[in-house]
């Protein structure tokens, strides 16, 4: 699957723009640092960054 480019619907139904160039970024902003972590209901990535709703 090509992310790059891409873009992810939130549950507030704004969007995050995904780029892959090197590090997974969303919105220029925030770096994925760790994947697929185990929660009671799925799978969450960490990000270093608090993203705020526009």
């Amino acid at each position: 699957m090509k992310l790059d480019g891409n873009t992810a619907t939130t549950l507030n139904g704004g969007n995050l723009k995904v780029s892959a160039k090197g590090s997974v970024k969303l919105n220029g902003e925030a770096n994925v640092t760790k994947t697929d972590v185990a929660a009671p209901n799925g799978l969450i990535h960490v990000i270093d960054a608090v993203l705020m709703p526009k």
